[in-house]
């Protein structure tokens, strides 16, 4: 009898997960953070010449890749050139990886569909360099938290199937779908116009924000999206239902200062004129929510520098400027002065805090 009811528990159980959503738990392309090796077989030129079109058709490729075991694997796949600046800008655009969701299961790209690849812009050192650390960007915010996207490095060869372009090989990175995103953290993405001052995770807003300064990024909002765009600019808005508070979850990482890409530049209402300058336009909010951001800033310092010092695929020179880059972010957080003027001080919204705190403590 006990072992029926054993057995009955252990089939429900086997049950529950076989049932439960791909999307719920990480998906097999981000457990692992080991470079993959792969080879991508596509009409590469004709779909760069459609990079300045606003409909750009898919062109059939072949995406192969060595597994785990060391076993080459090929898959279909479908590519258009994407993006927004990067893909009016690059020679070498930004891709679109449209796999098909029936011939990948049972492989590391189970649950991939259209999955984003970021790569550089131009075949040289430094555009390189650029890709690596707006990688490690992401892989900072994993360190932080759990409410950022997943990335994987991928060391591709291009192979443009006409021979219209040389194969050439780069570091680049597939970022995590935003779908996939939401669906691991048990949330949806909530696609609204704007978002309000009251209805922000305090905790996490706050936390996202740091952070971008940290990585001297000011092109993103968490509050509105650029014209004609749904809320927020370079920021998802993720949240239990459309009525719970908004978690916004940062992405595209190029124009940030710790990238330094010599396109990039700072918004122009800023006092600044080098998008290595930081310059903090995060939101105010009640006593202690910016404390904990910070305190937990700190407590992750040493795995932060650490990311950078051991990655592989860094240059000398960006292990260098990274490290002083985001020392430089430390610099502010333990100098009182500092952090009251260049943070504390610049914070937007206190009037309505203020408002919000004299409600909260008013007896009446």
């Amino acid at each position: 009898m006990l072992g029926n009811i054993r057995l009955r528990c252990l089939l429900l159980m086997l049950l529950a997960a076989v049932s439960m959503p791909l999307g719920a738990r990480e998906l097999p392309l981000f457990q692992s953070d080991e470079i993959l090796k792969a080879v991508l077989t596509a009409p590469i030129a004709q779909a760069y010449e459609q990079k300045h079109q606003e409909t750009r058709i898919y062109f059939p490729a072949q995406w192969t890749y060595i597994d785990e075991n060391g076993e080459t694997v090929r898959l279909d796949v479908s590519i258009r050139a994407r993006g927004n600046f990067r893909r009016m800008y690059c020679e070498l655009a930004p891709l679109q990886l449209n796999f098909r969701k029936s011939q990948v299961k049972g492989t590391l790209f189970a649950g991939q569909d259209k999955s984003k690849l970021v790569s550089p812009c131009f075949d040289t050192a430094t555009y390189q360099r650029y890709v690596v650390l707006e990688y490690l960007a992401y892989k900072t915010l994993e360190i932080l938290t759990d409410y950022g996207y997943k990335v994987r490095l991928v060391r591709l060869s291009y192979i443009d199937s006409d021979e219209k372009i040389k194969p050439w090989t780069a570091v680049t990175f597939i970022l995590e779908d935003d779908s996939d995103m939401a669906d691991r953290l048990e949330l949806e993405r909530i696609e609204v116009p704007s978002v309000k001052f009251a209805e922000l995770d305090r905790e996490k807003t706050a936390l996202a924000e740091l952070f971008q300064l940290l990585i001297g990024n000011n092109d993103y909002s968490v509050l509105k999206g650029g014209e004609g765009e749904d809320c927020c600019h370079n920021s998802d808005v993720l949240a239990l239902d459309e009525v719970s508070l908004k978690i916004p979850i940062p992405f595209d990482f190029d124009f940030a200062g710790l990238v330094n890409a010599n396109y990039a530049a700072p918004p122009s209402h800023l006092p600044i004129t080098d998008v290595r300058d930081r310059y903090y336009t995060g939101l105010c909010h009640p006593p202690g929510v910016l404390d904990a951001a910070i305190e937990q800033m700190q407590s992750k310092r040493e795995e932060i520098f650490a990311l950078f010092a051991n990655s592989a695929e860094l240059d000398k020179q960006g292990k260098y400027f990274a490290k002083v880059y985001i020392e430089s972010f430390f610099d502010i957080l333990e100098n009182p002065k500092r952090l009251q003027k260049e943070v504390y001080g610049r914070c937007r919204g206190q009037h309505l805090i203020d408002a919000i705190m004299e409600v909260s403590t008013d007896p009446t």
